[in-house]
């Protein structure tokens, strides 16, 4: 390893299961190789992380059945520890077992799974989380007979107009879209989108055209292209792609979605086949083909992230709790297996 870094990546993980809360990690320029610098378990099961535009400030959730979220200070690049640094007391969400968070409007939003709700919490000038401004409860169900029998906000992203938040949610076959308020913090539900019943939409991506978006679907292994109207925060199905190869027999929940900086490739974490699908677009952006899908280089993985070059994709494998990262083949897209580092029951990795 050469030892001349390009950024800095952090780990969430589940300390219920022998995680060890956020891995801080040092990022070198030349191979993409991960080298820890530290970690916190200062909160529990920070399942899912956020970064704070200017990198000094990082959030995550505590995926608990009171769930919250919290705020952290993050070292100087040349700190002898780089593990964050909490920033008070974790705030209620007002939910059950928050997986996701971002930061729209000078807010932080979190989809909390386990009530089927989404809330909304200042982020106030100093980096920390104010007590919740609004929390907007969804409703409905869907086929399924137990991941269903009531709505779970499973994701939120801000598009990229940043007039609207996207939330995907598992139990009710759904992407909702949402107006937030940036003065008042107030969650305002703009209209919903149906997907296939029993599906189970998990995450989205938007294609950096803006036009489109593809949400990974977790109880039928498939990706759902969508339009995307920003002016009109209107949401379209146009098409539905398998993410397993034809006659593949294992059980599988796909889990995470990632665009190509260019737009040309859709990457997709595929839990149970333990494999990365490859799907490359076409012009219109709206048909996605399956070229082929490659080992995760461990077992469960729950996330997938670029780095800051758009080379390298890294996977968060949750069961064999380790991030392994990969070199991307610019021309098909393809990635290949270049190392990894142990993170027990990693859940996520973000980059800063």
């Amino acid at each position: 390893m050469s030892g001349r870094n390009d950024g800095r990546a952090f780990i969430g993980s589940f300390t219920s299961a022998g995680g060890r809360g956020i891995i801080a990690a040092a990022v070198d320029a030349e191979t993409g190789a991960l080298t820890e610098r530290g970690a916190t378990d200062a909160v529990a099961d920070p399942s899912f992380l956020a970064l704070a535009p200017d990198g000094a400030v990082l959030y995550a959730v505590s995926e608990k059945e009171e769930g919250a979220a919290a705020a952290f200070r993050v070292p100087e690049a040349d700190a002898r520890d780089g593990a964050p640094r909490l920033m008070g007391e974790p705030v209620p969400v007002r939910g059950a077992a928050p997986t996701h968070l971002t930061l729209a409007a000078g807010h932080l939003v979190t989809a909390n799974y386990g009530s089927g709700s989404v809330t909304v919490l200042p982020v106030r000038a100093d980096g920390t989380l104010g007590a919740a401004s609004a929390v907007l409860q969804h409703e409905g169900d869907g086929p399924h007979p137990d991941r269903q029998r009531g709505p779970h906000a499973h994701q939120v992203v801000a598009d990229p107009s940043g007039r609207w938040v996207l939330g995907t949610d598992l139990g009710t076959d759904s992407v909702r879209i949402c107006a937030l308020d940036a003065g008042s913090g107030e969650l305002t539900s703009h209209g919903e989108t149906a997907l296939r019943p029993g599906t189970g939409p998990r995450h989205l991506a938007f294609h950096p055209a803006g036009g489109h978006a593809y949400v990974v679907n977790e109880l039928e292994p498939t990706l759902t292209v969508c339009r995307w109207d920003a002016a009109a925060g209107l949401l379209e199905p146009v098409g539905e792609t398998p993410l397993l190869p034809d006659g593949a027999q294992v059980e599988s929940f796909a889990s995470e979605v990632v665009m190509a900086r260019d737009g040309r490739f859709v990457w997709v974490a595929n839990r149970g086949h333990d494999s990365i699908a490859v799907l490359a677009l076409d012009a219109t952006h709206e048909k996605a083909e399956l070229v082929t899908t490659v080992p995760c280089g461990g077992r469960w993985p729950r996330d997938l992230a670029l780095d800051p070059t758009g080379r390298r994709l890294y996977a968060a494998n949750e069961h064999s709790g380790d991030v392994t990262w990969f070199d991307i083949d610019t021309a098909t897209g393809i990635p290949v297996r270049a190392g990894s580092i142990e993170a027990p029951a990693a859940s996520c990795v973000i980059f800063g």
